[in-house]
């Protein structure tokens, strides 16, 4: 039964140190991905490149996560989840020390696409660990896992320069592979669940066939689309919001900088109060009342660009709305690994690949509707929103047991 193992991490591992330790393990990736972004200048003039060819280390990253993400997946369903957060943490912690000796631009983009594939193995699994620890209040245990990761790359570009106050960007690398070492001795020491000994609750599905029974699962791939459609709108938002608050606005970088917190922010408090009211309520009530409201908020912001009102409005429309989609995110995804027993990584690799490659079109879109105005960016993030109403209408109701 998935209640008595709600109890059983009690005796193996205290929660006040597993659930910072899971969410410091999802953190590396925005932490790779946004510490390094104020030295790319730095890095281009190092490697005698232009910060053109630096900035195509991020989709680099991005395109080795996503792929990690799909070779790990299924791999720590038949395996376990431990070897999968040592190999995954060992493997990012070299990678990063590498980095940090790298002469050409060549080879740094090359180990950053490694650093990212190798990087997935240790994050695809923390979904399913945390599923194991709250069973039937997985979206709790989602929230806490978020609230925290959402520190990461709220702090990680700040970090990042104070960091080279002190020293070369080789120093952000350093910290980088210590950060991966202090994890990987937590995980050896701490990270002992029961189902790294449980052998047989793992799947014992091929890698094709634990995709297939994901996306053949009954009542899933609705709710796989509404996580997809709630992060391609938050993509429109990190995509956009500088062109928004700093061209259409007109406001500095520090203004935007606190307008980008305060959103952050609304995330944040979102996250608290779905957890402290998800188990009351459930995932699927609480994804579709988040839905409904994201929606009336979603067209509020719309209008009020349509309209050419002040940045006031958008604000004020803009902060709700990120929280909605903050609930809506967790609780969807809380729907989708609770269809699963045996087959969670393979459902955390096909949402995480999902909405990379969903999100990546946010970019070219906010493009292609270009108007000089914040009305495409409101446009598409009501769509998305929309589009998982409309999932939700359509999704079944009924509760089904995990394979």
């Amino acid at each position: 039964m998935q209640a008595q193992t709600v109890s059983k991490p009690a005796i193996i591992l205290n929660l006040a140190l597993l659930i910072p330790m899971l969410s410091a393990i999802v953190a590396i990736t925005p932490l790779a991905i946004d510490m390094y972004l104020p030295a790319m200048s730095t890095l281009a003039a190092s490697f005698h490149s232009d910060i053109t060819t630096v900035q195509q280390s991020l989709s680099l990253y991005l395109a080795g996560y996503s792929l990690g993400m799909l070779s790990f997946g299924p791999l720590a369903d038949r395996i376990g989840r431990r070897p999968l957060v040592i190999m995954g943490l060992t493997g990012f912690m070299f990678i990063s020390l590498a980095l940090a000796f790298v002469t050409n631009i060549e080879l740094f983009l090359t180990l950053r696409f490694a650093q990212a594939f190798i990087g997935a193995a240790a994050t695809v699994v923390v979904p399913g660990y945390i599923k194991e620890v709250y069973g039937d209040n997985t979206a709790k245990g989602m929230s806490y896992v978020s609230l925290i990761m959402m520190l990461a790359p709220l702090l990680a570009p700040s970090l990042g320069s104070l960091i080279l106050e002190f020293g070369e960007w080789h120093l952000i690398f350093f910290i980088l592979a210590f950060y991966a070492c202090t994890l990987l001795s937590l995980v050896l020491w701490k990270l002992k669940m029961p189902s790294d000994k449980d052998k047989g609750s793992r799947s014992r599905k091929s890698f094709f066939g634990a995709y297939a029974v994901v996306f053949t699962k009954p009542g899933v791939k609705l709710h796989i689309a509404s996580g997809v459609l709630t992060s391609f709108a938050f993509f429109c938002y990190l995509t956009a919001s500088p062109f928004v608050y700093m061209e259409v606005f007109g406001l500095d970088k520090s203004l935007f900088a606190i307008l980008f917190s305060t959103n952050v922010g609304a995330l944040m408090l979102a996250n608290v109060i779905n957890s402290r009211i998800v188990g009351r309520y459930g995932s699927r009530r609480m994804l579709r009342v988040s839905t409904i409201l994201a929606m009336l908020a979603g067209s509020a912001l719309f209008l009020v660009n349509w309209f050419g009102l002040s940045l006031y409005f958008t604000v004020a429309t803009l902060i709700p709305f990120m929280g909605f989609l903050g609930v809506m995110s967790v609780n969807a995804d809380a729907i989708v690994l609770m269809k699963f027993k045996q087959e969670t990584g393979t459902a955390t690799a096909v949402i995480g690949t999902l909405r990379f490659g969903c999100g990546a079109l946010a970019g070219p879109l906010l493009a292609l509707f270009y108007t000089g105005t914040a009305v495409p960016f409101s446009a598409l993030m009501l769509s998305s929103v929309v589009l998982v109403g409309v999932c939700q209408f359509y999704a079944p109701t009924g509760v089904q047991n995990p394979n």
